[in-house]
């Protein structure tokens, strides 16, 4: 952090003294919904207005999905500031999102007064109690000469360590308070490094194998520790697979590179996994998605040789007893790595082996072969693959429509940004619906000069459709892909699976979805056939460019295209055959 850290004698309000700390962090987003119980901040971002840009969401859901995926774009904390009560249980979805996925977040809070409070006062909520498993601090600023101090800390716990959210109350009294406090220097995130005995053991381990793999995961990472991994793996022939929803830390068009170790995992490279005889984990929480519901490895200890990498020391040991548990930064380790070189003749084969069957698992699948469906899912990607720049963020929410983005698209880290960010996928690791209309925006305002492509469920769209005005507003030109197959489809997946044709609660009837953004100052066009969708997503990214507006392609599918390996019928009589 290189902003200068403004310091007053002058008496100032607790709002003014908690926008002044914003600006002396670094901060120049936030995202939110205004409230009153927090007037008096609003007053102090106007004052530092120059600063500090204020995006105003639609909802508070919305705008913490927006700080998340800020946080994981820039590698910045994202700020959210939302009201007490309704504001405050609206934004616990995105909290939580941040806290699995190790975003940092700092989330302000309207609190009632001192004078109100413990009386269930209107809104009143203890976010102590509320948020205590979601963050990784809570507290309330009771005195308006500690906000330097409590917002220093908040800052540092939040980017130390494993990264994710902070929540501050702010009782409304105290942010009218004057006082006449100083502010403090910016926080400087602290990260572990990997020990000298660490490094030895790991290149003795990767000397002595036959088979190893590696898994890079989780937050923290930068171009450069991107650019030293790859280099480490390149220099040893290594095979390299990326945890749930982290794809783009690696560049997946690399001969290195064989796939994603998440939900609908190619069976060939489980295989792999299950093979190995070293497996080097570094970044992953190696949490259910990851291990494919904790059967990759062997709980509690592995029967492959596990090495496990995390800038979190609770994490380390937390399911897996690992042979080598290394507490670091992923920076730090990276570094470390990239100047270890060991004998690969043994295994280097099986980097060509692994990349094969990646490139196979890539090609058309079998639900999208005669009789091919009217819209070729498939074909869909290779189009968009063809027609947007390998950088483009892609940004999704929970839901089977998900599955297209994660197995073939190619996910692409980026050097050499004036912000430093190396992501291009934006997407929960918790499975939370409604994230890829948010997160897209939250990018385009962050990053302008990117293409950003949403990939959306019907059902996961309208949880958070209405932030297309968010878009409209702030002249994020987005692209949402719209798929429509009227379900929730990943619940009707699964009551096929386990309750075969006893469907409930999982149908969906839904509105005209190119009028819908067309409402909004947008574009949209429907698209039914494959023909179709070249010139709607040409259509589609030219009015975005131009207008700086969302642009939605609503794409209506068959029901019945439900994975790309099976389709809904294929579910359902499979698992009647089982009954």
């Amino acid at each position: 952090m290189t902003t200068q850290t403004p310091t007053t004698a002058a008496a100032r309000s607790g709002g003014h003294i908690l926008a002044d700390a914003l600006v002396a962090h670094g901060v120049d987003t936030a995202f939110g919904v205004p409230g009153e119980s927090y007037l008096d901040v609003l007053d102090g971002l106007y004052e530092r207005r120059d600063s500090i840009r204020f995006v105003i969401c639609r909802q508070e859901g919305g705008a913490a999905f927006m700080a998340d995926a800020y946080a994981k774009l820039t590698g910045k904390p994202g700020v959210l500031m939302v009201t007490r009560g309704p504001g405050a249980t609206n934004a616990s979805i995105g909290i939580h999102t941040a806290r699995q996925d190790s975003s940092p977040m700092v989330v302000l809070v309207g609190q009632v007064g001192n004078d109100f409070v413990e009386r269930e006062a209107f809104q009143e909520i203890d976010y102590r109690r509320m948020f205590g498993e979601m963050a990784k601090w809570v507290a309330q600023i009771d005195r308006a000469d500690r906000i330097p101090e409590y917002m220093a800390h908040a800052f540092q716990t939040a980017t130390s360590g494993r990264p994710g959210p902070v929540v501050l109350a702010l009782p409304e009294d105290m942010l009218a308070q004057k006082v006449t406090v100083a502010d403090t220097p910016p926080f400087r995130p602290v990260r572990a490094s990997p020990s000298p005995s660490d490094l030895h053991k790991l290149r003795e381990l990767l000397a002595g194998a036959s088979r190893p793999l590696v898994i890079l995961g989780g937050s923290g990472w930068t171009p450069r520790a991107c650019d030293d991994i790859r280099g480490f793996a390149l220099g040893n022939a290594l095979p390299v697979a990326c945890a749930f929803r982290c794809q783009d830390l690696f560049d997946n068009r690399h001969p290195s590179y064989c796939g994603d170790v998440g939900i609908g995992i190619n069976p060939k490279l489980a295989a792999r996994v299950r093979d190995a005889d070293l497996v080097l984990a570094i970044g992953p929480r190696l949490g259910e998605m990851t291990t494919s519901g904790y059967t990759l490895f062997e709980v509690p200890v592995p029967r492959q040789k596990l090495v496990h990498v995390h800038a979190g020391a609770e994490e380390l040991g937390r399911v897996y007893q690992a042979e080598l548990l290394i507490n670091s930064g992923m920076p730090e380790i990276a570094a470390a790595l990239s100047a270890v070189r060991v004998d690969s003749t043994v295994w280097r084969h099986r980097v060509e082996e692994a990349r094969a069957e990646y490139e196979a698992w890539q090609e058309r699948p079998p639900t999208m072969k005669a009789p091919a469906p009217a819209l070729d899912l498939w074909e869909m990607v290779q189009t968009l693959r063809d027609k947007v720049p390998p950088d483009t963020i892609i940004t999704n929410g929970a839901g089977n429509f998900a599955t297209w983005a994660h197995r073939f698209w190619r996910y692409a880290p980026v050097s050499g940004h004036p912000q430093g960010q190396t992501r291009s996928q934006l997407a929960p690791t918790s499975g939370a619906m409604g994230a890829g209309v948010p997160c897209a925006v939250a990018a385009k305002i962050a990053q302008p000069d990117r293409t950003v492509v949403c990939f959306a469920g019907d059902g996961d769209f309208l949880m958070t459709g209405q932030e297309l005005a968010t878009a409209a507003q702030y002249g994020a030109g987005i692209v949402v892909l719209l798929f429509d197959n009227g379900m929730y489809g990943t619940i009707r997946m699964h009551q096929e699976r386990e309750f075969p044709a006893r469907v409930l609660g999982s149908e969906l009837h839904n509105p005209d979805f190119v009028r819908y953004c067309e409402a909004f100052g947008g574009f949209g066009v429907l698209v039914e056939k494959t023909e179709q969708f070249a010139p709607a997503l040409d259509a589609a990214l030219a009015f975005a460019g131009k207008h700086g507006r969302p642009a939605l392609v609503h794409m209506r599918l068959d029901p019945e295209a439900i994975t790309p390996n099976q389709t809904l019928s294929q579910v359902r009589n499979a698992a009647a055959k089982r009954s």
